[in-house]
């Protein structure tokens, strides 16, 4: 597992593509990251399981 990883998502906004670095050194994180866009903060849920493709959730203020 790399401790550190990029995955594309998909602002929940304006639904602009970003490039995010995942932290692969914890399995399940939370967090605020505001879109390189619009500039609106997107809450990133990020499930990262041994082997596996980081899981990345992108979420409006009001999905949470």
């Amino acid at each position: 597992m790399h401790l550190l990883d990029y995955s594309l998502i998909h602002c929940p906004y304006c639904g602009e593509a970003n490039e995010i670095a995942i932290d692969g050194s914890l399995e399940e994180q939370s967090y605020i990251e505001d879109c390189a866009i619009c500039c609106r903060p997107i809450t990133l849920r990020v499930t990262c399981l041994s082997g596996e493709i980081p899981q990345v959730t992108a979420l409006r203020e009001d999905e949470c």
